[in-house]
């Protein structure tokens, strides 16, 4: 569950600002044991299975979430962690392309420049988490990095029948936010988020956020119109709905009708997931679902 590459500029510190996705930056260690360590990816040479900015939290008795490599440095960033918890003190360390420590191999053939810090600011972490629970952007430094953190994608899914319930099901197994909207109650059947639809209007109350991505899977077309005039209104960072391309003109004209802007319609996902002329719910849910989360990733 990554947002994939950051982006880098600098702040007038010349420290280095990041934006990444919450997803590679664990704030907190549910079941820690007192006092944590972070340990951050401060510099990358070459390739690298995590991006810039990449954390790790670690407690006292080596329990840790996140992840920095593919599985090859964590066991002794950890042990690294521990120390640092002990003694108090602050560890930059080199793995990869120039390491000291030659038995720890990265596959991929570059370097990472972690840095483990053992008393990281905890009003900054909560205050950080709060934000990001809030699903807005939150700033977190930890030197030398300026972490822009974004919440990860969030999926809102309106619609009737398998696709529905097929593209809801397969989002939420892969760990991400879903709300699942439908008439029908076979459809939302077991999900605990979202709710009935009694009519095709914007369910009451219902916010969209910038990381917000919105589906609809209607076989009846005359649900959408006035859904996805409100969601083309939002700032969701995708708004798409099944059917063939003679459907989709109709329902850009359909918007036109009810004044939706041509720049707005434009918006329109056209094609709807990234394999063509698809049939199958569960082949669907997964075009779609690739589609979205590429227009996820960060610049």
């Amino acid at each position: 569950m990554t947002c994939q590459i950051p982006e880098i500029s600098r702040a007038d510190d010349n420290s280095r600002v990041i934006r990444i996705c919450e997803s590679e930056v664990p704030l907190t260690l549910p079941d820690a044991a007192g006092p944590v360590a972070l340990a951050i990816i401060t510099g990358v040479e070459g390739p690298s299975y995590r991006p810039l900015g990449a954390t790790m939290v670690i407690d006292a008795q080596g329990r840790s979430r996140g992840s920095l490599s593919s599985g090859c440095i964590e066991q002794d960033v950890i042990l690294h962690a521990k120390q640092a918890l002990s003694d108090g003190q602050i560890r930059d360390l080199r793995y990869g392309a120039g390491s000291p420590y030659r038995d720890l191999a990265l596959p991929c053939g570059g370097g990472l420049d972690i840095r483990i810090i053992p008393a990281p600011d905890q009003v900054a972490l909560k205050n950080a988490r709060s934000q990001i629970d809030q699903r807005q952007e939150a700033q977190l430094t930890i030197d030398p990095l300026v972490l822009n953190i974004l919440p990860q994608p969030r999926f809102l899914v309106l619609g009737k029948g398998p696709e529905a319930r097929c593209f809801a099901a397969l989002a939420l197994a892969a760990g991400y936010p879903v709300e699942l909207f439908s008439p029908d109650e076979e459809t939302r059947r077991d999900f605990a988020h979202g709710g009935a639809m009694t009519g095709a209007e914007w369910p009451q109350g219902l916010q969209i956020d910038p990381r917000t991505a919105v589906t609809l899977f209607f076989h009846d077309h005359d649900w959408e119109p006035p859904l996805l005039q409100a969601a083309l209104a939002s700032p969701a960072f995708f708004v798409g709905a099944q059917g063939s391309m003679r459907a989709h003109r109709a329902r850009c004209d359909a918007l036109m009708l009810r004044g939706v802007s041509p720049q707005d319609i434009g918006r329109l996902a056209s094609p709807f997931g990234l394999i063509p002329s698809v049939r199958d719910p569960r082949t669907l849910a997964a075009s779609v679902l690739a589609q979205v989360l590429d227009q996820a990733r960060l610049p």
